[in-house]
Protein backbone atom coordinates (compact mmCIF):
# COMPACT_ATOMS: atom_id res chain seq x y z
CA UNK A 1 0.00 0.00 0.00
CA UNK A 2 2.78 2.47 0.89
CA UNK A 3 4.58 1.65 -2.35
CA UNK A 4 1.44 2.57 -4.31
CA UNK A 5 1.18 5.84 -2.36
CA UNK A 6 4.84 6.65 -3.09
CA UNK A 7 4.33 6.00 -6.80
CA UNK A 8 1.24 8.23 -6.86
CA UNK A 9 3.12 11.05 -5.09
CA UNK A 10 5.94 10.82 -7.63
CA UNK A 11 3.40 10.81 -10.48
CA UNK A 12 1.48 13.80 -9.09
CA UNK A 13 4.45 15.92 -8.00
CA UNK A 14 7.68 14.87 -9.72
CA UNK A 15 6.69 13.32 -13.08
CA UNK A 16 9.42 15.02 -15.07
CA UNK A 17 12.78 13.44 -15.93
CA UNK A 18 14.55 16.76 -15.30
CA UNK A 19 13.18 17.21 -11.76
CA UNK A 20 15.06 15.85 -8.78
CA UNK A 21 13.33 14.91 -5.55
CA UNK A 22 14.25 13.16 -2.34
CA UNK A 23 12.85 10.61 0.05
CA UNK A 24 12.28 13.26 2.73
CA UNK A 25 9.96 15.18 0.37
CA UNK A 26 8.02 11.98 -0.32
CA UNK A 27 7.64 11.26 3.41
CA UNK A 28 6.47 14.83 4.01
CA UNK A 29 3.76 14.41 1.36
CA UNK A 30 2.78 11.00 2.74
CA UNK A 31 2.28 12.53 6.18
CA UNK A 32 -0.30 14.95 4.79
CA UNK A 33 -2.64 11.97 4.44
CA UNK A 34 -4.63 11.62 7.67
CA UNK A 35 -4.75 7.82 7.22
CA UNK A 36 -0.95 7.52 6.98
CA UNK A 37 0.77 6.12 10.07
CA UNK A 38 2.53 9.22 11.41
CA UNK A 39 5.02 7.13 13.38
CA UNK A 40 6.69 5.88 10.17
CA UNK A 41 10.19 7.27 9.71
CA UNK A 42 12.38 7.67 6.65
CA UNK A 43 14.30 4.56 7.71
CA UNK A 44 11.04 2.55 7.64
CA UNK A 45 10.60 3.46 3.96
CA UNK A 46 14.06 2.38 2.84
CA UNK A 47 12.87 -0.94 1.37
CA UNK A 48 10.18 0.82 -0.69
CA UNK A 49 12.72 3.22 -2.18
CA UNK A 50 15.07 0.32 -2.94
CA UNK A 51 12.16 -1.43 -4.68
CA UNK A 52 11.37 1.49 -6.98
CA UNK A 53 15.08 1.72 -7.80
CA UNK A 54 15.25 -2.01 -8.56
CA UNK A 55 12.09 -1.77 -10.68
CA UNK A 56 13.81 0.83 -12.86
CA UNK A 57 11.50 3.75 -12.03
CA UNK A 58 14.12 6.00 -10.40
CA UNK A 59 17.86 6.31 -10.07
CA UNK A 60 19.66 7.66 -7.04
CA UNK A 61 21.70 10.70 -8.00
CA UNK A 62 23.01 11.71 -4.55
CA UNK A 63 22.88 10.69 -0.94
CA UNK A 64 23.59 12.48 2.33
CA UNK A 65 23.13 10.28 5.41
CA UNK A 66 19.46 9.18 5.19
CA UNK A 67 18.45 11.66 2.48
CA UNK A 68 18.53 10.17 -1.03
CA UNK A 69 17.98 12.27 -4.13
CA UNK A 70 16.32 10.68 -7.14
CA UNK A 71 15.44 11.34 -10.77
CA UNK A 72 13.04 9.40 -12.95
CA UNK A 73 14.45 7.36 -15.82
CA UNK A 74 11.30 8.05 -17.85
CA UNK A 75 8.05 9.87 -17.27
CA UNK A 76 5.27 7.90 -15.60
CA UNK A 77 1.86 6.95 -16.91
CA UNK A 78 -1.33 6.09 -15.08
CA UNK A 79 -3.01 2.73 -15.76
CA UNK A 80 -6.02 1.02 -14.23
CA UNK A 81 -5.60 -2.62 -13.32
CA UNK A 82 -8.53 -4.63 -14.67
CA UNK A 83 -7.97 -7.31 -12.04
CA UNK A 84 -7.94 -5.29 -8.78
CA UNK A 85 -9.39 -2.05 -10.24
CA UNK A 86 -6.54 0.01 -8.70
CA UNK A 87 -4.80 2.98 -10.24
CA UNK A 88 -1.25 1.99 -11.15
CA UNK A 89 1.59 4.42 -11.84
CA UNK A 90 4.48 3.06 -13.91
CA UNK A 91 7.49 4.40 -15.77
CA UNK A 92 7.73 3.86 -19.53
CA UNK A 93 10.33 1.10 -19.27
CA UNK A 94 8.84 -0.77 -16.30
CA UNK A 95 7.12 -4.08 -16.90
CA UNK A 96 3.35 -3.80 -17.20
CA UNK A 97 2.55 -5.73 -14.04
CA UNK A 98 0.34 -4.42 -11.25
CA UNK A 99 2.65 -3.49 -8.33
CA UNK A 100 -0.17 -4.14 -5.86
CA UNK A 101 1.23 -7.03 -3.78
CA UNK A 102 -2.17 -8.70 -3.52
CA UNK A 103 -2.66 -8.62 -7.31
CA UNK A 104 0.36 -8.83 -9.64
CA UNK A 105 -1.83 -9.04 -12.78
CA UNK A 106 -0.50 -8.15 -16.21
CA UNK A 107 -1.71 -4.76 -17.39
Amino acid sequence: MILTQIRKIIFDNFNNIDVRFNNDQILELLRKDQNFDQSITIDDLETQFKKIEADGLVRCIAQNFTTKWFKLYDSMKKFTCNSCNSDVFLGDDESRVCPNTECGATL
